[in-house]
């Protein structure tokens, strides 16, 4: 508090407090890493779909669904802020640790969300702007705010929001949804339950001391593993699919089958071992698996002419 006198008058003005946050904390709350596979599959369903949108423009669609899963992640971290605090893997988030206020990290989402909808809008189509909005709504109303701490099918519906990006990508070239879009939705809708719960199972002390339904607290780590393994064989046709429509030849469909089959084996090893180490390696494959199937998807539809 300052004082200020003024004659007789004695005026006491309160200053707002002020968390300090750096950039690096703005950043952090967008989470970046998640936001890198988000851009790629959406980046994706822009090249391969039928529609042409002018580079400049097409960046600017890309930038879009960036920034909107920054948004959301961004409201995410607001919200979860008090079960983040009580997680060793999120502790040092900027809103647990005390470095931002939680009205800094709701407005800067709040903010961006908006903005990259209506830049979306605007560069590409409408369409594409609606599902952007989509997005964003159901990543915080549903899965965050309503699913997350109330089912531990939380990953499986919520995830949704996750598979999203290819086909606002695909409608920003196109002004609509086709079913190669949705095939691109699937192997992302599939892929997520074995690659969060993968997680959940060397984090489950985490979830459970924040009270965070995920599967293996609610059921056990052998009925996730059988989960697992089942979600893992169910991408086998999601990830053929877009062969099967012919958006991606021969070489697509050649390491789609050896990816998916990699994948398998993986989830078949965390089936078999109880080690935590196992859990962590299907993990970190399940990233490259995504990032390896979106590649290959577009080596495959440019023929190596990335112009």
């Amino acid at each position: 508090m300052t004082e200020v006198s003024e004659g007789s008058t004695t005026a006491a003005i309160r200053l707002a407090p002020s968390s300090g946050a750096g950039v690096a904390d703005y950043i952090e709350i967008l989470k970046p890493r998640v936001m890198s596979l988000v851009v790629f599959t959406g980046l994706v369903g822009l090249i391969v779909a039928p529609g042409r949108l002018h580079p400049v423009l097409a960046a600017v669609a890309v930038l879009c669904i960036a920034v909107g899963a920054g948004a959301a992640g961004a409201i995410n971290m607001w919200y979860d802020r008090d079960i983040d605090a009580l997680m060793r893997r999120t502790a040092r988030r900027p809103l647990p640790a005390g470095r931002m206020l939680p009205g800094e990290a709701l407005g800067f989402g709040a903010v961006l969300g908006v903005g990259a909808v209506l830049v979306m809008g605007l560069a590409a189509n409408w369409v594409a702007a609606e599902l952007l909005a989509l997005t964003i709504g159901f990543y915080v109303f549903v899965y965050t705010i309503w699913l997350k701490r109330r089912t531990p099918q939380n990953i499986v519906i919520g995830g949704a929001a996750g598979a999203f990006p290819p086909i606002i990508g695909w409608a920003a070239a196109t002004d609509d949804v086709g079913w190669g879009a949705i095939a691109l939705f699937a192997i992302i809708f599939f892929w997520t339950p074995p690659h969060f719960w993968a997680l959940s199972l060397y984090r489950t002390g985490d979830y459970k001391a924040a009270g965070v339904p995920m599967l293996p607290v609610i059921s056990g780590q052998r009925e996730t593993k059988r989960q697992m393994l089942l979600y893992t064989l169910a991408l086998w046709p999601a990830a053929a699919a877009p062969w099967l429509l012919g958006l991606a030849g021969g070489l697509y469909a050649a390491g789609a089958l050896l990816l998916s089959a990699a994948f398998t084996g993986s989830a078949i090893q965390v089936w078999r071992d109880d080690g935590e180490r196992i859990a962590r390696r299907m993990f970190a494959f399940s990233l490259w698996y995504l990032f390896l199937i979106f590649s290959l998807l577009l080596v495959d539809h440019t023929g190596g002419d990335w112009h």
